[in-house]
């Protein structure tokens, strides 16, 4: 008669193919209406996610349950959530605590948007938000966002669409999700024109307005900090050197502990006037540079093209 064997019985070759939880990728996606969640519902299809939308959340942990058993393309599964659901609850930390205390790692992403913007996507498409009953759509927006308020804390991801396109938001996703080492801390390296405002997820914010401006250079006024000869200028400045230098060993200084704490994803916004020139620049260099040390960076540009 055979024996029973415990876990520990267990050959290492049989232990060690034997999936956990934790072995389940597993994304929810939550946020404001209008604030881009289907196009993240999107994206992450196209990375190899099986997206469930519109999920009622007293139902996250079957189906992460469901994910894990099913096995092979399940095992990434990402789960949208919708405050019109009417299973909507808004204990979202609650109900994420008790998918890690059955084991899973999930990854919470959270859209914004800037309120005006939110207005303007509604009005474009000649749709009520689904929240304001009888009162304006701003109305509607507010009590969302009340609903919301915990969800929003308690995201391992913050994605402000106000200024991203359908493409770039789609990017953006693909970039986060779209890797072999997704638990592997990312940073992008945004830059942005402070006359158009702060990027309201930036984990570090950096101003290159110290920097002589190239747009007052007649030949490179037409030209971005992506070319070679704004390039050029810009980090040939007395200063230049030394600023990326300082803000590449910051970030390299601090990447350990953030990993440590269980953050993945950082955001380090450097900004200039317009979001053409310097800035542009600084990121495509301190980019490169985090590159070289060993750390997934890539580079965005969020008001390129805006002027």
């Amino acid at each position: 008669m055979s024996e029973a064997r415990t876990a520990g019985d267990l050959g290492p070759t049989e232990a060690e193919t034997t999936p956990a939880e934790s072995d389940t990728s597993l994304v929810v996606v939550t946020g404001l209406s209008g604030g881009g969640r289907s196009t993240v519902a999107r994206a992450l299809e196209n990375v190899g996610y099986y997206v469930v939308d519109n999920l009622p959340q007293a139902l996250l942990l079957d189906m992460a349950e469901l994910a894990f058993k099913a096995g092979g393309a399940a095992r990434r599964t990402a789960m949208v959530l919708d405050v019109r659901s009417r299973a909507f609850s808004t204990d979202l930390a609650g109900a994420i605590r008790e998918l890690r205390d059955r084991g899973f790692q999930p990854r919470v992403v959270f859209v914004d948007a800037d309120d005006e913007v939110l207005i303007r996507r509604f009005e474009s498409v000649r749709r009520s938000h689904p929240l304001q009953g009888d009162g304006r759509l701003a109305d509607g927006i507010a009590v969302e966002r009340t609903l919301l308020e915990e969800a929003r804390e308690q995201a391992d991801v913050i994605i402000d669409t106000s200024h991203l396109n359908v493409n770039q938001l789609r990017r953006r996703v693909e970039e986060l999700f779209g890797g072999e080492d997704a638990r592997r801390l990312r940073i992008t390296v945004i830059s942005f024109g402070f006359k158009y405002g702060l990027p309201p997820d930036a984990d570090f914010v950096m101003d290159a307005r110290f920097l002589p401006n190239p747009y007052w250079v007649p030949e490179l006024r037409e030209h971005t900090g992506r070319e070679e000869a704004v390039s050029a200028y810009v980090l040939g400045q007395e200063g230049a050197d030394a600023f990326v230098t300082g803000y590449a060993d910051l970030v390299n200084a601090t990447t350990a502990g953030f990993e440590r704490e269980g953050k993945r994803y950082l955001t380090v916004a450097v900004g200039c006037t317009g979001g053409k020139h310097r800035s542009v620049a600084i990121a495509e260099e301190l980019a490169a540079r985090l590159r070289r040390s060993g750390i997934a960076a890539n580079a965005q540009h969020r008001d390129l093209g805006r002027e």
